[in-house]
């Protein structure tokens, strides 16, 4: 009798399963054992297909990141930073526990490069400056950041005693964890709305402002 196959190993397969494993478990459960155990296989056969544990965790980020959605700026700038924004929180919120890692930044991920470039490029083309374009998507990506790393309605704790004595203008704080998703939905609809409105203005600011000195 032959020997048993290997279970066929894929740079596709091992994202997955690492990912699944931070899901589940959290950022630093993800160990090269623990994934060669969860694939069926030894752990010196993942070295053949990822160099690291650090190198997998940036190509599992850029899987996220490959979901979400610049498209937008080919309309404008107000329908690309929303489309982005939404895209953006909506990837991160599906796996918040490796929001902690993409949260430092794009480093050499080429999919996160590539999303940045877009963004920037979506809002210069449509007469920002530079240096106003990467403070927009600064402030955009603190703003989906914070909203993707938890929940503020289900911090609360469902017990009506806790608040009505002592703290009187939460009386009705328990009731928020019964409500988080459509709470936090729309929290988020109300920051980003207030950036964007508030963009509006600048907006026309500083388009005056280039019409005036001739720019």
């Amino acid at each position: 009798m032959g020997r048993p196959k290997s279970p066929q190993l894929t740079p596709e397969r091992i994202r997955e399963h690492a990912l699944v494993i931070i899901d589940t478990s959290g950022l630093e459960a993800l160990s090269m054992r623990k994934l060669a155990e969860a694939l069926g296989v030894r752990a010196a056969s993942l070295y053949n297909h990822v160099a690291t544990k650090e190198a997998l965790l940036h190509d599992v980020a850029n899987d996220v990141m490959a979901t979400v959605d610049t498209t937008g700026f080919d309309t404008g700038w107000i329908t690309g930073l929303l489309r982005w924004a939404r895209s953006y929180r909506a990837a991160l919120a599906a796996h918040p526990n490796l929001v902690p890692f993409m949260a430092s930044g794009p480093a050499r991920r080429e999919t996160s490069l590539s999303r940045a470039d877009a963004v920037h490029g979506g809002l210069t083309r449509a007469g920002w400056p530079p240096r106003y374009a990467t403070m927009i998507g600064a402030s955009t990506k603190y703003l989906v950041v914070g909203a993707a790393m938890g929940s503020f309605a289900g911090g609360f704790v469902d017990d009506a005693e806790i608040y009505d004595a002592r703290f009187p203008h939460l009386r009705n704080a328990h009731l928020l964890r019964e409500h988080a998703a459509e709470i936090d939905d729309d929290s988020f609809e109300l920051a980003l709305r207030a950036l964007v409105d508030g963009l509006r203005v600048q907006y026309e600011q500083v388009k005056a402002h280039a019409d005036d000195s001739g720019g």
